[in-house]
């Protein structure tokens, strides 16, 4: 049951992998299963944004009810990917790999999809560039949630 909840956890847009793995081992889960479990979760939206979203944003973005979110979304998508465009040059897949690789908020495999769907950058290079990113992430979150979780036993040990 927990393997489903941390799968549907790395889907959700801003917590993806970064808020599932602390989940799973909180709940003492094994770590190579929810890291596949994690990735596969984090991964599997990342074609559809690339093909659809940046579609669905423009046909939002002049909506009475979603306009303002659709637009917003956009600009942050198109402000995230010419950030990065410019930091990169040429590097754009290492840019867009560390990009969706180091675990803060709004640095996941959503934002790093979209900006690159809004960049144009090829379809195969993206999904490779944020999926390497994702297994990036989740090593820092493994580490970093195993070592939280053992101090905070140490410290409250009987």
């Amino acid at each position: 049951m927990w393997y489903l909840i941390v799968f549907f956890i790395s889907m959700v847009p801003i917590v993806e992998i970064r808020g599932a793995v602390p989940v799973a081992v909180a709940n003492d889960l094994n770590l190579f299963w929810t890291y596949v479990i994690c990735i596969l979760g984090n991964m599997l939206p990342v074609p559809i944004i690339y093909l659809f979203a940046r579609k669905v944003l423009v046909w939002g973005s002049d909506k009475k009810v979603i306009g303002k979110f659709f637009s917003f979304c956009l600009e942050k998508g198109e402000k995230g990917g010419r950030k990065l465009e410019a930091k990169a040059g040429n590097g754009m897949f290492v840019a867009l790999m560390l990009f969706v690789g180091i675990p803060l908020p709004g640095t996941g495999a959503w934002t790093g999809t979209l900006a690159a769907s809004i960049l144009d950058l090829g379809f195969k290079k993206s999904v490779i560039a944020v999926m390497c990113g994702v297994v990036i992430a989740g090593i820092i979150m493994g580490i970093g949630s195993v070592l939280v979780a053992n101090g905070i036993n140490f410290i409250f040990a009987p």
